[in-house]
């Protein structure tokens, strides 16, 4: 009773996944999944969208994960059912198509001769034996697994092509399956992040876009140049990264990157995504001193800097292109020789303009006095800027996976739609008077083909006897 028990539950789930029409509903939930996965932005571009969305949206779009669809639990679940679906039922069906593709009929069966069009014999004046040697070579030529028989005096052949068409839809079948693994692969194993360049630096670390969370390779890239052309209206017409890969410190490859035409390297793809200004460390500054004195100079971020006076040092510790909407600014640390505390505060280029637009209360901060330290007042006269080049950075490992599935789903489909499984019976019989040739076939599918296949091999065994 219990093996009963058993065996049932095991054919339940084996007729659930063999099912056709759950193939259907779960291909048809893939379509809407990727027509939401279309419509809605995902990871990073998601950020405008669902800042339009009410509180009660946004909670339900984020439990589903609709922001982040190819990476959810539920999608990954969907790909899985389609795949074992797909497997369950291949093997459902492979015996039946196994035992039709490695039949061997006998080749004096009647049956396919019952019936038969006047248009599918012919009378030869020739022996027998010589007319069947004649089919038998034409046969030959033209066919495989060729099986011949003699019975009372008459000559019976058997020949066949095109079995692997039956196979076609398990070739499709496997291609998809394929597919969707590599799907999986690059789901589970594949790698999406950026990261920024600057002219003349390089790093081995990328930012993941999932988490943001920073990622190590396993060589570094460096960004040589960075060029970008206007069009006339100020518009980016290209823009063009030369990148350096380095292995240990050693230089392997030195490309340009171009949008739309991606570099890869050690299975990681990068593409040109976007581009960007950002301060150098070079800073052109004025300090005012005692007596109207005025002292120009060229200063790196970071490094100590002497008082004109002797007075302490200091040091450009930020640099901004933009600081909250009021043009570029530094921010000095002034360190004196008589104290341990230092003196910060900002320094914009457009000085009074910048300052104008801050609140009196921030006005009246040393934090936005240039003249902080006395006697001493500081000018931003320029600051270096440098273009940095922004990467998307891709690794997928099942892309491999998939243009195999690709090609197998050509092989597939090529089987299924252009060839088909043809058998041909020849039978040779003696009329006392000469010899009839009977000519049959049977198909799987396309039988105008199969017609037209006999036709003309009748003519040609006409032929070669003429």
């Amino acid at each position: 009773m219990k093996h009963s028990t058993s065996k049932s539950r095991s054919n339940i789930f084996w007729d659930f996944f063999a099912s056709v029409k759950l193939a259907i509903i779960l291909l048809i939930i893939l379509a809407i999944a990727s027509i939401l996965g279309t419509l809605i932005p995902q990871q990073q571009g998601a950020d405008q969208f669902a800042s339009r969305l009410s509180p009660r949206m946004f909670q339900v779009f984020t439990s589903l994960d609709l922001f982040d669809m190819y990476h959810s639990l539920w999608f990954r679940v969907l790909l899985g059912g389609i795949a074992l679906n797909l497997i369950v039922c291949s093997l459902d069906r492979f015996p039946a198509t196994w035992k039709r593709f490695t039949a061997r009929p006998e080749p004096d069966r009647t049956r396919p001769f019952d019936g038969l069009p006047p248009g599918q014999s012919c009378q030869t004046d020739e022996a027998p034996e010589q007319a069947a040697d004649r089919v038998g070579r034409l046969l030959q030529s033209r066919y495989r697994k060729i099986r011949e028989k003699e019975a009372e005096g008459n000559r019976f052949f058997y020949a066949e092509r095109g079995g692997l068409s039956h196979f076609g839809v398990y070739f499709v079948h496997l291609s998809v399956l394929l597919i969707l693994v590599g799907g999986l692969v690059g789901s589970f194993f594949g790698l999406e992040a950026y990261v920024n360049i600057l002219e003349g630096e390089e790093t081995d670390t990328v930012m993941l876009r999932k988490d943001m969370h920073p990622l190590k390779l396993d060589f570094h890239v460096r960004c040589d140049r960075f060029t970008v052309d206007f069009y006339e209206t100020g518009a980016p017409r290209e823009f063009r990264s030369d990148l350096a890969f380095l292995v240990n410190g050693k230089e392997i490859r030195k490309i340009g990157l171009l949008v739309n035409h991606p570099v890869e390297f050690m299975g990681v793809t990068f593409y040109q995504a976007s581009y960007g200004a950002a301060p150098g460390k070079t800073v052109d500054l004025r300090i005012s001193g005692p007596g109207d004195s005025v002292t120009a100079m060229k200063v790196e971020s970071g490094n100590a800097v002497d008082l004109p006076g002797g007075e302490g040092t200091f040091r450009v510790v930020d640099a901004r292109g933009d600081i909250m909407n009021m043009g570029s600014a530094v921010r000095i640390s002034v360190q004196p020789a008589n104290t341990n505390e230092t003196v910060d505060f900002w320094v914009f280029k457009d000085g009074e303009q910048a300052l104008s637009r801050l609140p009196g209360p921030m006005r009246q901060s040393r934090k936005f006095n240039p003249a902080a330290f006395k006697p001493y007042t500081f000018f931003l006269d320029d600051l270096e800027t440098r273009y940095y080049t922004g990467l998307q950075v891709n690794r997928d490992p099942g892309v491999p996976v998939v243009w195999v599935g690709c090609f197998l789903m050509v092989v597939g489909l090529f089987f299924t739609f252009f060839t088909s499984h043809r058998r041909v019976w020849v039978r040779v019989l003696g009329t006392g008077t000469g010899t009839r040739i009977d000519v049959a076939g049977m198909a799987n599918k396309n039988p105008v083909g199969l017609e037209r296949e006999l036709e003309h091999l009748l003519r040609d065994i006409r032929r070669t006897h003429n």
